[in-house]
């Protein structure tokens, strides 16, 4: 199994340029790999983004956190690049809003749990690939650490018609 994982993670470092991982934060990672994190997500409905228990961040279903978000159907108005690339800025949403709860990304010890969903249209079987822009993203800010037990599942329609929405538990190292 480390076998398989450890040849995963070559896979995914040459397809997500991982930056030189020894010696940098999460933040440093992410902006050498040329991201930028965006505001944190603001709750839409009677709900908060993140909770908190012990060591644990529950972390609500998020979408992506610009005003102007994307909005359709993968396998309709969307390919499955663009889906992918929606799980992407959903996961800089994520980050920001991880990094507003905590104060830094590197008090991330691991990714727990990643549940994804995905508008589809009916037939549509290619929600895994979309939600790896998520999960790639994650093992750019922290490495192995950043991969979780994870779903990513078709649903006939989402919040405002958004593409894509994931909820994640992750680890806090201790205090």
């Amino acid at each position: 199994m480390k076998n398989l994982l450890a040849a995963l993670l070559i896979s995914l470092s040459a397809s997500v340029s991982i930056p030189a991982l020894a010696g940098s934060i999460p933040e440093e990672r992410l902006a050498a790999a040329g991201y930028s994190l965006p505001p944190p997500a603001t709750p839409v409905a009677a709900y908060v983004t993140w909770r908190r228990s012990g060591n644990t961040l529950y972390l609500s279903g998020h979408g992506e956190c610009r005003r102007d978000f994307t909005r359709g159907k993968v396998g309709k108005d969307l390919t499955l690049e663009e889906g992918y690339a929606a799980a992407q800025r959903v996961g800089l949403c994520m980050l920001a809003t991880i990094k507003s709860a905590v104060g830094e990304l590197s008090k991330v010890k691991q990714v727990l749990r990643i549940d994804g969903m995905v508008n589809a249209v009916d037939g549509f079987g290619d929600q895994p690939e979309v939600i790896n822009g998520f999960s790639e993203l994650f093992v750019v800010a922290f490495g192995d650490s950043g991969l979780g037990a994870r779903a990513a599942v078709g649903m006939s329609s989402l919040p405002r018609n958004i593409p894509v929405e994931i909820s994640a538990i992750v680890e806090l190292h201790g205090d």
